[in-house]
């Protein structure tokens, strides 16, 4: 059965613990993606990892590994959750799907004091999947340039879809919570 994870970003501190936003895994595009794709007779997952404002390796890898991943599983990721995935490919010996990255963030300027992105990136990630696409739009932050940037020149074969209006690919930058861009990407492939 093809399966997907989902995983969202960073909140930041006060939208983490305010009644006001949704929860991380229930913002912007992400549960319209999982209901395009359970409607595709894809298992769509959206995990949410707790504490996602204060980004902590193991505690991500550890809310990752409850689901069954292998090479039918499709990955998406958007900024830092692309940036955990990053790091994942990077350090474990796994197979997956297409892996579908939307503004990823690797924190190449040592913005975070964390070690979420402590890690050595792999230029060889792309083997370990049925190919890597970065969903990036030129008017995001300057830190995901530079992350997009670094990808980019370090990682062989990545397939990039560039946008000039996008933003950060968040339901204010998109004026909606639908993305159909990225599904028909996913949905091609």
């Amino acid at each position: 059965m093809k399966t997907a994870i989902i995983l969202h970003g960073r909140p930041d501190e006060e939208e983490y613990y305010s009644s006001d936003y949704p929860s991380a895994s229930n913002s912007h595009w992400i549960p319209w993606l999982q209901k395009q794709l359970l409607m595709r007779d894809i298992h769509a997952q959206t995990p949410e990892v707790p504490y996602s404002h204060q980004p902590k390796y193991q505690l991500w890898k550890k809310e990752f590994e409850r689901f069954e991943i292998n090479s039918d599983t499709v990955i998406v990721g958007h900024s830092t959750g692309g940036g955990f995935f990053v790091r994942l490919l990077s350090e474990e010996s796994i197979k997956v799907g297409k892996v579908f990255l939307v503004a990823p963030w690797i924190d190449t300027n040592k913005i975070l004091d964390t070690d979420m992105f402590d890690f050595e990136l792999d230029s060889k990630i792309v083997d370990k999947t049925d190919g890597i696409t970065i969903f990036n739009s030129t008017d995001d932050m300057s830190e995901i340039q530079d992350s997009v940037t670094h990808l980019m020149e370090t990682v062989a074969s990545l397939q990039l879809v560039e946008f000039s209006d996008k933003g950060h690919f968040t339901k204010s930058s998109l004026g909606a919570v639908k993305f159909p861009e990225l599904l028909k990407t996913i949905c091609e492939t």
